[in-house]
């Protein structure tokens, strides 16, 4: 077992973090989700092992550095070893601009950027040990261009391109690459509560596809960013958004 790689994935208790967790481990790494949704991590863990898979769980909260600083303690001693980070936990709400509290400002930079940064830093130092690493950040085209109400997760996004790119060149030299995932409109649980049906159709009308993509779709594109066949990818935020950021006009 100790020779398997070992992948965590953050916020891998539903959505898009569930479907990265189930193509990792139905792909042979030893998984570890790390949620504060416990209920819904341990309902996917215990499916998983049913498929034989190897999955763990670690309750996280990823705006707390001490709990952080545990998943790593724990890490170290269960297994010795991080390979592959996934930073997919993140927080959103919709508030227009000029009504915008202080308060949920600080909250999704502390969830969105601060978690990953230190995610990251702890990550990467385990990772330096064995020589070898891969961090996945998942972004947002939020983080490419604005939208209604979203000063803050917008925001949050546009810095984990930066902070994806800093990583990159920081960390290339332990064999660790850093690399992100911005989804474009994805059929989850937090997107049929935060997209009016006006907003849907705005999204779709922009997608040259014509429909929001899956988890499934995400979970794809972050397993190859984990692999061996993307070693010389570094530093880059692959849009899987259905051609959403290269549309404009679509009606001829």
């Amino acid at each position: 077992m100790m020779n398997q790689k070992v992948a965590v994935i953050t916020g891998g208790g539903n959505g898009i973090g569930s479907s990265i967790v189930e193509a990792f481990a139905t792909n042979g790494y030893i998984t570890v989700i790390s949620d504060i949704n416990e209920e819904g991590s341990l309902l996917l863990q215990e499916r998983l092992r049913a498929q034989d898979c190897t999955v763990d769980f670690y309750k996280l909260d990823v705006g707390s550095e001490e709990q952080i600083a545990g998943l790593f303690d724990y890490l170290d001693r269960e297994y010795g070893r991080c390979d592959v980070l996934v930073n997919n936990a993140g927080i959103a709400k919709t508030i227009p601009y000029l009504e915008y509290p202080k308060e949920h400002w600080d909250l999704v930079m502390r969830v969105n950027v601060t978690g990953p940064f230190l995610l990251s830093q702890y990550a990467g130092r385990l990772m330096k040990k064995n020589g070898w690493g891969r961090i996945i950040n998942l972004a947002s085209i939020s983080g490419e261009i604005a939208s209604f109400g979203r000063a803050a997760y917008g925001t949050s996004k546009a810095a984990v391109y930066g902070l994806t790119r800093q990583m990159a060149i920081e960390l290339s030299e332990y064999g660790i690459t850093a690399n992100g995932i911005s989804p474009g409109p994805i059929e989850t649980p937090l997107t049929q509560v935060l997209h009016s049906d006006e907003a849907r159709k705005a999204y779709t009308d922009r997608v040259p596809m014509g429909r929001y993509g899956s988890s499934n779709e995400i979970a794809a594109a972050v397993l190859f960013l984990a692999s061996e066949g993307a070693s010389y990818i570094n530093g880059h935020v692959l849009p899987v958004d259905g051609g959403f950021l290269a549309s404009g006009v679509l009606q001829p």
